[in-house]
């Protein structure tokens, strides 16, 4: 419509119809997008479909031009006195701008939130897995060193030897800590250590005296560590490297530092440790804990050098 001097109507600027036209068309493809189309049509492969549902999006982010209304509605206002002002028709590329970037948004949310979730599955089952395998080597209690050490303490109960009751107080605090007390992702290391010395006791009792160097060093209060991971090394060194007829000296050390947690141990090599079966018990199950509970958090190096059986364990506290 002309007034004569070549100029066009404009959209009367007091109204808000624009203003919520833009946010509303903008606002529900979002979620539209985010919660309809990339759930229902994208993840499950109909791509098709998300296609054509985005294309008649499209045409209608086209036809409706909100970003060009708004724009018209907030700058295009005539000088004062002049109520006609010529506005040649345009494609609004910009709101098919802003509609391709909503739309990628929306898809990289979900896509992100989609990894996450299966990131975080994957970690789940990794971790009962985890723990079933825990589970299973606790219910193993090591039947042979439990036959070994109920021997023994048969033996001194037989020769009335003073150390029985404290020996049947050992293995019952490591019965109590493998069966009752290492349900947690991370227990005290007290707990830990107390467990090994307890071990290493109740083995020492069919060793020769001096066989066994154990030494401690650092505060260990208010340290935590994955349980297991250090007695499974220890129960190692006393089943392949223990013999009989031969001198067998064993060395074990644990340092606590402030955020370091060192541990050591070496043997001879009388026999070679069985390789690991299915159940993932033994060594191969402590590197899956160690990957699982201290991620980039820990350096084990397990070396078999000069027939000495060595490893060598670092982890990173808080």
């Amino acid at each position: 419509m002309s007034n004569g001097k070549g100029y066009t109507e404009l959209i009367a600027p007091a109204t808000h119809y624009s203003y919520w036209l833009f946010c509303s068309c903008y606002i529900c493809l979002f979620y539209f997008n985010r919660y309809y189309l990339m759930p229902g049509f994208f993840m499950p492969g109909r791509y098709g479909g998300y296609a054509a549902m985005a294309m008649l999006l499209c045409a209608g982010i086209f036809f409706l031009q909100p970003f060009d209304r708004l724009l018209r509605q907030k700058w295009a206002v005539p000088p004062e006195g002049v109520k006609w002002v010529y506005i040649p028709p345009v494609i609004d590329i910009t709101s098919l701008f802003i509609f391709f970037m909503i739309m990628a948004l929306g898809a990289a949310i979900t896509t992100t939130r989609r990894w996450q979730l299966t990131e975080q599955r994957a970690l789940t089952a990794e971790r009962e897995k985890i723990r079933a395998e825990l589970s299973f080597l606790k219910a193993q209690v090591h039947p042979h060193f439990l036959y070994n050490t109920l021997n023994n303490i048969y033996t001194l109960a037989l020769t009335k030897n003073n150390h029985t009751a404290d020996s049947i107080l050992r293995l019952s605090n490591i019965m109590r800590y493998i069966t009752d007390d290492v349900i947690a992702d991370y227990v005290p290391l007290p707990q830990e250590e107390a467990c090994i010395r307890d071990y290493i006791a109740l083995q020492q009792l069919r060793l020769q005296p001096g066989t066994v160097d154990y030494q401690v060093s650092g505060e260990m209060d208010y340290k935590l560590i994955s349980p297991l991971i250090l007695m499974t090394f220890v129960e190692n060194v006393f089943k392949y490297g223990i013999s009989k007829h031969q001198p067998a000296p064993v060395t074990i050390r644990l340092s606590i530092k402030d955020h370091q947690i060192d541990f050591f141990c070496c043997n001879r090599i009388f026999r070679e440790p069985a390789p690991v079966n299915g159940c993932g018990v033994g060594i191969a199950n402590t590197r899956q804990r160690l990957a699982l509970l201290y991620p980039q958090k820990h350096v084990l190096d397990i070396t078999t050098n000069n027939n000495l059986y060595t490893v060598r364990l670092t982890l990173l506290t808080d």
